[in-house]
């Protein structure tokens, strides 16, 4: 398959671009696109030969649900059994945003392999690429992040195009995203809502609109046969050699790297500018220290970009779990092998 490259940006004509790309998805083909949080696959969630085409193209498993992205506010309620007063809090709050809301959907709506579940999870993402193909398409879009399973997720559409070209009809390339981790997803089904996934909507945000709300640490969410929003039961966000975690302190990073280097190894470390180490073969950045967005916006580049080099091991400083760190340490904590303290046993 000859994947399309369609550029979006304001020195070309963007209607022909959108047009190709409304066209591929309605003749059921998956197309590649940006939001806010990472690049997403997206395929029309009612057409089930469409959306079988991600799992094929990710090499994702089968019980591993899909958020369906919608245009506007106001479709949703065509979609779901009902929105809970909880619900349009958020909504009201936080779309279009970075925040994914687990919700008892109508029956026989979506295709069946967008779930197994009775529950759909559903945004509204902020991003104008995305929006604009979801306003021009009319049609809710299952969509996954662009890449292939268990890889870093793609935050540029350079990256879509290393894991996915030849696999998908078309990338939009509107440039790079900018909060860079997938969308916080929330179950409010549950009597107290509950975050299935930790993101760019934090747990703080939330309890400031809608009161408490649960956290399950990520063994606890794990611990559940069938997932009810991705990124909970499989391993995720990996780059080739091993990652492990490493305290933010200038001790214990030279520490781990010189341990490491005597038993040969070739390290890479991603950490904030401040504790780049000249000890290591390769350094990668993820902003300056005390800015969590920062962080957050470069993860996933600096994991993809270990893979473009002979590193045999990856250092990656931890952060706190406070705010947005609690969404940058799930995806380390999903792609690490162990601590440094691992390392020994």
């Amino acid at each position: 398959m000859n994947t399309k490259y369609l550029v979006v940006d304001n020195d070309v004509d963007n209607s022909e671009s959108y047009a190709q790309a409304v066209d591929l998805m309605k003749s059921g083909e998956v197309v590649a696109f940006p939001t806010e949080t990472v690049y997403g696959l997206g395929a029309v969630a009612t057409n089930d030969e469409a959306v079988k085409k991600i799992f094929v193209a990710k090499g994702r498993p089968s019980d591993n649900p899909l958020i369906v992205h919608i245009g506007t506010k106001d479709e949703l309620k065509n979609y779901v059994i009902d929105i809970p007063p909880v619900a349009q809090k958020c909504i009201d709050a936080f779309w279009p945003g970075p925040l994914t809301l687990i919700l008892q959907a109508k029956q026989n709506l979506f295709a069946p392999s967008v779930t197994k579940l009775s529950t759909i999870g559903f945004r509204m993402p902020d991003h104008p690429v995305a929006l604009q193909l979801l306003r021009q398409l009319q049609l809710p879009v299952a969509a996954p992040s662009a890449n292939r399973s268990g890889k870093p997720s793609p935050t540029k559409a350079m990256h879509v195009m290393e894991d996915l070209q030849g696999l998908i009809a078309a990338v939009v390339d509107g440039g790079e995203t900018g909060i860079g981790l997938e969308s916080t997803v929330l179950d409010v089904t549950l009597e107290v809502p509950t975050i299935l996934r930790p993101g760019g909507v934090t747990k703080e945000m939330l309890e400031k609109v809608i009161g408490q709300v649960n956290a399950p640490k990520m063994e606890e969410q794990e611990a559940g046969t069938a997932p009810k929003a991705p990124g909970m039961k499989y391993t995720h966000y990996a780059p080739n050699a091993p990652v492990y975690l490493v305290k933010p302190d200038n001790e214990a990073i030279e520490q781990s790297i010189r341990a490491l280097i005597e038993k040969g190894e070739q390290v890479a470390l991603i950490a904030p500018n401040e504790l780049l180490h000249d000890l290591a073969k390769y350094n990668f950045t993820v902003g300056p220290i005390n800015d969590l967005q920062a962080h957050s916006s470069l993860l996933y580049d600096a994991l993809r970009s270990c893979d473009k080099t002979d590193a045999t091991v990856i250092l990656a400083t931890t952060t706190t779990y406070e705010g947005v760190g609690a969404a940058i340490m799930n995806r380390l904590e999903k792609a690490a092998v162990g601590y440094v303290s691992t390392l020994n046993r």
